[in-house]
């Protein structure tokens, strides 16, 4: 935990390591309660980082901006980004200044997300979510320039989502989530005086995601034992089970290569990849089931669009009378449901999903009926 008025230093804390190898190094400047002022030092990769972090040239700038805020605090100056600006030389006609002159117009924030959204290097789903978010704020039409970035308008904003259209909570969450990441961004560039989203007035329920509903082992088996179906839905089908017995998504089962992301490890073979979403790593096994499937197609899995693919499985779901809807999501969460089910541990499934934070993991890891029945078994065969 950080104390006040202190001056750290943080890599990578955009996490762009693993998607450009690079990361920055930044030295943080604790001013106040919520108000920090990031300046990156450079950019550098892992390695070059283990010999920065030690070197007289960054411990002299660390400690030349803790002279100026303990001056600051000394002589009981505000505590503001733009009084420690002034300090360290940047003046109202300085480069960051002359940055914030091209944000200016009636559209300023807009020009200010869709500039930074370029720069950073979004996967396509995510690019696709943030313009859904711009959309709505160009329809709203009261959040465009920094003046209008007020809690009022914050929360008039969370009006509209809510009056617009049937949105649930955890969906209009998603927009507040991308809109604070540049709230926040504007603020600690100092682009705007505070953050709404510090006002109580801006406090929103986050709702909660609908329950996730994966296929039983049982209702595998039933989906893989379907015949005579038409072409296209056995193509859905067997793209569902591929991914029902090895954990990948969608976005990732389109992009699978056999000949270049497999390794073989005794009997089995596993796909070694990286995450279209998130760019994190993943490693998996490729079960029979979807072992055959590969065979049947030649080792090359069908490609066909996610929203065609998920037509075709709700019409194999009336087909079997499954009271759950099927779609290719629910086929990586009946994956990591059946490798809980079977005691895996939860930080080896984390692993084969390719989640960076345990915690996405136990979203799927709700409590079977089967396994606290296995597992009482054993504890009532064992007590005395």
């Amino acid at each position: 935990m950080k104390t006040k008025h202190s001056v750290s230093v943080v890599y990578d804390r955009k996490k762009r390591v693993e998607k450009t190898g690079e990361g920055n190094v930044e030295i943080c400047i604790y001013l106040k309660r919520n108000v920090r002022k990031f300046v990156i030092w450079r950019s550098c990769n892992p390695l070059e980082w283990r010999q920065y972090k030690k070197s007289d040239e960054l411990r002299k700038e660390i400690a030349l901006y803790q002279q100026v805020l303990d001056k600051m605090v000394k002589n009981d100056e505000e505590l503001s980004v733009a009084n420690f600006n002034l300090h360290i030389g940047i003046s109202p006609d300085s480069i960051e200044k002359k940055e914030a002159r091209k944000y200016s117009t009636s559209r300023g924030f807009i020009d200010f997300i869709l500039n930074h959204m370029t720069k950073e290097k979004l996967s396509p789903g995510t690019a696709s979510h943030r313009k859904v978010t711009l959309d709505a704020l160009e329809r709203f039409g009261k959040l465009k320039s920094f003046n209008e970035l007020t809690p009022a308008n914050v929360k008039a904003f969370d009006d509209f989502l809510h009056d617009e259209c049937d949105r649930t909570l955890t969906t209009i969450n998603n927009y507040h989530k991308t809109l604070r990441k540049y709230v926040q961004m504007a603020f600690e560039l100092g682009y705007i005086p505070r953050n709404p989203y510090k006002n109580p007035l801006c406090r929103f329920d986050r709702g909660k995601s609908r329950e996730r509903r994966p296929l039983s082992e049982e209702e595998l088996l039933q989906l893989r034992a379907i015949e005579n179906l038409p072409v296209k839905e056995e193509r859905a089908r067997d793209l569902f089970v591929f991914c029902a017995y090895t954990g990948l998504s969608y976005s990732d089962s389109q992009i699978f290569d056999y000949k270049t992301m497999t390794e073989k490890l005794k009997d089995y073979t596993y796909i070694d990849g990286r995450r279209v979403k998130t760019g994190n790593t993943y490693f998996t096994p490729i079960l029979p089931p979807a072992m055959e499937v590969l065979m049947k197609y030649n080792y090359k899995l069908p490609h066909i669009s996610n929203q065609k693919v998920n037509d075709f499985l709700h019409l194999i779901e009336s087909r079997l009378k499954f009271r759950k809807p099927l779609t290719m999501h629910v086929a990586r969460h009946s994956f990591a449901t059946l490798a809980l089910s079977y005691d895996i541990p939860i930080e080896n499934v984390a692993r084969m999903l390719g989640h960076a934070n345990i915690k996405t993991t136990q979203i799927y890891a709700h409590i079977l009926h089967s396994t606290i029945a296995r597992h009482a078994e054993s504890l009532a065969s064992r007590i005395r």
